[in-house]
């Protein structure tokens, strides 16, 4: 099994940009899985949920550069 990462999905609603980090295994070059944890779309609307396959690519942030995911992933 691939190691857990941590990856950032933007959420949706914030009025500012605001990233998440999330858990995520590596499955190729810059393609990610979302792996299931916990999240209540009454607190918070991600970008991208547990189960999504993204492409992440370095997004720079007002905190630094991060591995941000920025779309959906085409399955192999």
């Amino acid at each position: 099994m691939s190691d857990v990462v941590l990856i950032y999905v933007a959420l949706l609603d914030e009025g500012v940009d605001v990233w998440r980090p999330v858990k995520a295994t590596r499955i190729g070059d810059n393609t990610y899985h979302i792996v299931p944890q916990p999240y209540d779309r009454r607190l918070e609307s991600w970008q991208f949920e547990p189960g999504d396959l993204v492409h992440c690519e370095i997004v720079q942030t007002s905190n630094g550069r991060i591995l941000a995911a920025t779309r959906l992933a085409t399955k192999r």
